[in-house]
């Protein structure tokens, strides 16, 4: 693309930066390729004027979308050509920037908002579609903001909401305490009471996708987080064998929850046990904790009994 765009002996190479269609009530954001190279961009809007059906929305199949088509006496399309927009020096080498500005243009120019949803917000609802999981506009997330903040792709995102599927989310795209609990292998006690409420920070008793995403990332992206897996995983091996069995791990739960049945112990084991070996490696402990950061909250008292503060 880079070379196509630096000189006149290639044809203009015309991209669609969404990268997906939507319903033309707002302008989601652009994917950065176009703007890597750092060169003019010109800015085409386009426009279509329907009565009785949107040709440039794309949620039915193609085969239905030419039909509708052909069953209209007139399909209207209006492209405007905006101006060529020239990069500055400092957005030549910032191309989620330079896309940001372009779209805001572009926005203005057909008088919609600019959010920061993105194509990985489709494959999100396609993926909770594919869980069974209504509404799947319920499990979008603005996966642009989720990338800027948190340095999240589509695929980690894909994990989390596979993981919130397992908590049963009613038909509103919600989960509450007692789901939520038992989606962990928790007992309902104050201390778990209080992980939820981490949450459930507007106090509504459920949580969201998008709530339960983000709580989960402002945990993994603390600086202290990999220490404290670390931590963790050095005060349950007393032993020094780079392995933990049910045992050791059963040591800091009982820690957090005196009187933890059994039942909870193996579920919560399971959940560790990422290859299902009957041990617990180092890798499998980071694995499981970077896939639900909040577990680690059950080893904060272990943690603190050996010197290291790490509240939740």
């Amino acid at each position: 693309m880079q070379r196509k765009a630096s000189c006149n002996d290639f044809p203009r190479v015309m991209l669609f930066p969404e990268g997906t269609t939507t319903n033309g009530r707002a302008l989601i954001s652009f994917q950065t390729g176009a703007f890597v190279p750092g060169f003019p961009v010109q800015p085409v809007v386009i426009r279509y004027s329907h009565v009785h059906f949107d040709p440039s929305w794309g949620k039915i199949s193609l085969s239905k979308l030419i039909f509708r088509m052909l069953t209209q006496f007139h399909n209207f399309m209006e492209v405007e050509y905006l101006p060529v927009f020239f990069p500055t020096e400092s957005k030549m080498g910032n191309p989620t920037f330079y896309a940001r500005k372009v779209g805001y243009a572009m926005a203005k120019a057909i008088n919609v908002v600019q959010t920061e949803h993105s194509y990985g917000d489709l494959v999100l609802a396609s993926r909770a579609s594919h869980l069974g999981l209504v509404p799947p506009s319920a499990y979008v997330v603005e996966m642009a903001k989720m990338e800027r903040l948190f340095e999240l792709n589509t695929r980690e995102a894909i994990v989390f909401l596979e993981r919130f599927a397992a908590m049963h989310p009613d038909s509103s795209g919600c989960v509450n305490m007692d789901n939520f609990l038992a989606g962990l292998g928790l007992p309902r006690t104050p201390f778990s009471e209080q992980v939820f409420c981490f949450y459930d920070a507007e106090n509504q008793g459920s949580i969201t996708f998008s709530e339960y995403l983000c709580g989960s990332m402002c945990i993994r992206k603390r600086p202290k987080f990999p220490l404290a897996c670390e931590l963790a995983f050095k005060y349950c091996d007393v032993e020094g064998n780079r392995v933990l069995f049910k045992e050791q791990v059963e040591r800091p739960l009982k820690l957090a929850f005196p009187c933890i049945s059994e039942d909870f112990v193996d579920q919560i084991f399971k959940l560790f046990d990422v290859d299902s070996d009957e041990a617990v490696s180092w890798d499998d402990f980071k694995i499981c904790l970077e896939r639900n950061p909040v577990l680690i909250s059950l080893f904060c008292v272990l943690i603190d009994k050996n010197g290291f503060s790490y509240p939740l």
